[in-house]
């Protein structure tokens, strides 16, 4: 490696460090306000090292609010969710990648059209329809609607299934295969990689959805992490030591979901563009 090359890399080095740092110093706030006690977290200037440690903030996020259950509420809800909607997207997504059949490009082409609506602007008929049929107050809404209606799901897993050489289908059809033992046994094994990502951005869109959760639930057993963490801002007062230990611990299974699932998403963003 010659010399302008050897301080290229340095210099692209250097500055993926700092991105780096700056990506990393809000979680890193996060964690260092989460261990203050409350007067040190008001104090000016602020210090960006800790002086000393409040473990017991943890202990209390989960004292004084129910975030035990809230937790519990969270994975429910988000593993309900995420493997509703990698069946569902994965299924549809199949039909649009390697069956054919009449109005196949248009009924995708209105799939894909429905991604142009904001979710706000179907909340309060949805309310509607989830009030006549007794979901208010319940973690239906926060699952059904999403399991349903996934068009950027069945958009990922169509556009990785394309990709997918067609001879596979056709020597499964020879081998006496129906199209779902095909999708099933066929298709899905060799759709891991795009599959892995959906569920990671499922998983993640879900455990932090708090509008929907916000909208349909009361009760405050039945509350989600996002509604619990919330709840530490006061309307005078914030206690941002529990607020952000509260949040330390919301974003561990998120972390914990993109380490397990690194190798599979950057697979799928480097599979997906190549054409077969």
């Amino acid at each position: 490696m010659n010399k302008k090359n050897r301080i290229n890399k340095y210099l692209i080095q250097a500055v993926l460090i700092i991105f780096a740092v700056f990506c990393i110093f809000p979680f890193y706030w996060m964690v260092l306000t989460a261990l203050k006690s409350s007067n040190n977290v008001i104090e000016f200037p602020p210090k960006v090292y800790p002086t000393s440690f409040k473990f017991s903030n943890f202990a209390d996020v989960f004292r004084l609010m129910p975030m035990g259950q809230a937790y519990l509420n969270s994975i429910k809800v988000t593993l309900l969710a995420t493997f509703g909607t990698l069946f569902t997207s994965s299924l549809a997504a199949f039909a649009f990648a390697k069956m054919r059949f009449r109005f196949r490009g248009l009924l995708f082409g209105i799939l894909l059209g429905t991604m142009m609506i904001p979710g706000q602007v179907t909340l309060i008929p949805l309310y509607i329809v989830f009030a006549r049929l007794g979901w208010i107050d319940t973690h239906l809404p926060l699952i059904v609607p999403t399991v349903l209606t996934n068009a950027y799901g069945v958009f990922m897993i169509r556009q990785f299934m394309i990709n997918l050489p067609s001879d596979y289908v056709e020597a499964a059809k020879i081998d006496g295969c129906n199209y779902f033992r095909i999708y099933w046994q066929v298709m899905l094994p060799l759709c891991k990689p795009i599959i892995v990502t959906l569920g990671l951005f499922t998983f993640i869109w879900n455990w932090n959805n708090y509008l929907g959760a916000l909208i349909f639930l009361n009760t405050d057993t039945k509350f989600t992490v996002p509604l619990i963490i919330s709840a530490f801002r006061g309307v005078y007062t914030v206690q941002w030591e529990l607020l952000m230990a509260a949040s330390t611990v919301a974003i561990l299974p998120i972390i914990i979901m993109y380490l397990f699932s690194q190798k599979f998403f950057i697979q799928a963003v480097s599979l997906t563009g190549i054409k077969a």
